[in-house]
């Protein structure tokens, strides 16, 4: 496939305002320079179907003022699920419900991107004990005992897994979704063939950075032609694994250029696996973001002096730490970003968007720390207890309720609320990025 550049006249506003609207290369404009993150909303029904609840819960954050909301893992295969509570598309068996999901979620003017995601070895072994992958190397670090071995996969087993990701692309445009995101980041499927440390293949898809980054390159390829080009495709990408000898900076930014150059229409940055160490989960709160400030901005400032040639390139979207309007304005101003991404904050004020534009929120939003009270519970679940606080909340939302972020021991809230929902495996690791 060659360039798609000459696609649409992208408008870049700079300096952009928060409010300014986004034309993207296929010719889509999105409202404003919000994005709602991918989270794990944990509302799927019996087989990975997806359910009224996400309706409800895609009808509020469509109010929220946010120009593009992106859905949570959307998996291509019911049999390879990444998290207890995915969805999973691979025909149209549930079309009516996902019609109802799309028109709830793209109402008063938003995007309602789906994305698209194959966990690859990343699926926890309670929910899935045959996972496979580019090689057969088994998950390192602390977590590793949470998953079974992987399967090298054959290479025509690629190639159908490159037509899932094109048919659920497809059934996502003809329910009425407005774009899809690929996620080729966090230790998922794509995000293994990219790194040399899980990706040992001797194939046309191992070995060189242009053979793994093969099927990342087919899937977008795939899922365009599927779509056609007057439809938006994103891809969600590490900005490095985090950890040594994987997937770096270097490495990410060839392969988004080669994207650039495809036509993708956005770029979402992001970082970590769960064998990376510098972008976790943990329960900070509001003293976590005050230390941590916003995620991937120093990678961010390099990839746009790299599209800084006075060519048209992809929109750029910028995930984790955002808390405040002056972050916010900065990121668009300093030419670091076009979007600007956010994930706990539509959990805990889900009309964020709004108020911001607004005038709201020249100070930061202060997100509860989630704690159990005990130290050694803290330590043993910090990851699981954000993650499964949070997918409560969502919860509430999706049945027309409030957040609740007052009580002292919102950790065995959500440690409740997680063996409730999805019984012991709920306590297995389910992503290790936290940048949100």
């Amino acid at each position: 496939m060659g360039a798609m550049n000459a696609r649409h006249d992208i408008q870049h506003i700079a300096p952009a305002s928060l409010a300014s609207p986004l034309v993207l290369r296929c010719g889509a404009t999105a409202r404003n320079r919000f994005l709602k993150a991918p989270m794990n909303e944990a509302l799927a029904g019996p087989e990975a179907r997806p359910t009224a609840e996400h309706v409800t819960l895609y009808r509020r954050w469509a109010d929220s003022g946010c120009g593009i909301l992106v859905t949570g893992n959307v998996m291509v295969d019911r049999n390879q699920l990444g998290e207890p509570g995915n969805v999973a598309v691979e025909d149209e068996r549930d079309l009516p419900t996902l019609r109802a999901w799309a028109k709830a979620g793209a109402a008063n003017g938003a995007q309602l991107w789906m994305q698209i995601n194959h966990p690859g070895k990343q699926s926890p072994a309670t929910i899935n004990p045959h996972p496979v992958a580019p090689s057969a190397t088994g998950t390192s670090g602390e977590y590793s005992r949470f998953f079974a071995s992987p399967r090298e996969l054959s290479v025509d087993e690629i190639h159908a897994i490159v037509r899932r990701f094109a048919t659920t692309a497809a059934i996502a445009r003809k329910a009425g979704f407005t774009g899809v995101e690929i996620h080729a980041a966090h230790g998922y499927l794509i995000n293994q063939f990219l790194s040399p440390l899980d990706n040992r293949r001797a194939d046309e898809y191992g070995g060189s950075l242009d053979n793994r980054m093969r099927f990342l390159t087919e899937v977008v390829e795939a899922a365009r032609e599927a779509v056609g080009e007057d439809f938006p495709v994103a891809v969600k990408i590490n900005s490095s694994d985090g950890i040594d000898g994987g997937f770096s900076e270097e490495e990410s930014l060839k392969v988004i250029a080669r994207l650039d150059a495809m036509g993708v229409d956005l770029i979402d940055i992001s970082g970590g696996t769960m064998a990376g160490k510098p972008v976790i989960q943990t329960n900070g709160g509001a003293a976590e973001d005050q230390t941590r400030g916003v995620y991937f901005a120093g990678f961010a400032t390099k990839l746009r002096a790299l599209f800084d040639d006075g060519k048209e390139h992809m929109a750029v979207a910028l995930t984790g730490g955002f808390r405040s309007a002056p972050d916010m304005r900065r990121a668009l101003e300093s030419g670091m970003a076009d979007v600007v991404g956010l994930g706990r904050p539509l959990v805990v004020a889900p009309n964020f968007p709004k108020q911001v534009m607004a005038g709201g929120f020249e100070r930061p939003l202060r997100l509860p720390r989630v704690s159990t009270g005990v130290r050694a519970l803290d330590r043993a679940f910090n990851g699981v207890l954000v993650i499964s606080w949070y997918e409560s909340q969502m919860h509430r939302l999706a049945v027309g309720k409030a957040p609740k972020t007052d009580g002292r021991h919102l950790g065995i809230m959500a440690l409740a609320f997680a063996l409730r929902k999805h019984g012991p495996g709920a306590l297995a690791p389910r992503r290790r990025k936290g940048h949100r």
